[in-house]
């Protein structure tokens, strides 16, 4: 099984994976970000290395895909190949961070790409609001993340909140982030496993 864990920059995907890879005994997958060589500078100057950075997570992502299509064993996802095409570098290309001919590019090495994708059995979206994505920003003191601007978070909720409800076609799982600190509070997430539970497995405590 294919769980992917998606959320805006600083919605607690990586928490919640962590989280859900220790209680069911699931396979963590996290997303490159520590060890991007891009995107230091892609913070500091976003037009001049938005194509690189992108290129770079679209490669990380297909071998994930790869890696969790060859595996038997449950995979949790921090951050899909959906996600990054779709809410990131459609983002970066209507900022105008990216011109067209390095989209198109992008997005037929994309087209390829997805005749070896399936949907994941299940998208957990962590649904949350700037205010809280600013909070978690500044709390975790990732020293690149610290000048992102407010309208740059804006801009990928909105393209979150389209792609989820507009665009998506697979089964998901929307979670308020706001209301909710599963990492501390063992109710809130007990009542995010008992939705996995009816959907993934049907029960129902």
């Amino acid at each position: 099984m294919h769980i992917a864990i998606a959320g805006n920059i600083g919605s607690g995907k990586t928490t919640l994976t962590r989280m859900l890879s220790n209680y069911y005994g699931w396979v963590p997958r996290y997303e490159s970000v520590d060890f991007n060589p891009y995107l230091d500078d892609y913070y500091k100057d976003i037009p001049r290395w938005s194509f690189a950075m992108e290129v770079y997570f679209l490669k990380e992502r297909f071998k994930d895909l790869i890696a969790i299509s060859q595996s038997k064993e449950t995979i949790v996802q921090d951050r899909s190949i959906f996600e990054g095409v779709y809410v990131f570098t459609a983002n970066n290309r209507a900022m105008g961070n990216l011109t067209d001919r390095d989209y198109d590019t992008y997005m037929e090495l994309f087209s390829q790409m997805l005749t070896l994708v399936r949907m994941p059995d299940l998208m957990i979206y962590l649904r949350s609001s700037i205010t809280h994505l600013v909070e978690n920003i500044q709390k975790r003191g990732r020293e690149y993340e610290q000048t992102m601007q407010i309208e740059y978070l804006q801009n990928l909720n909105e393209r979150y909140e389209d792609f989820i409800f507009k665009h998506y076609k697979g089964r998901v799982l929307v979670l308020d982030a706001d209301t909710m600190d599963f990492e501390h509070n063992t109710s809130d997430f007990a009542t995010i496993v008992d939705k996995i539970d009816a959907l993934l497995f049907g029960l129902f405590k």
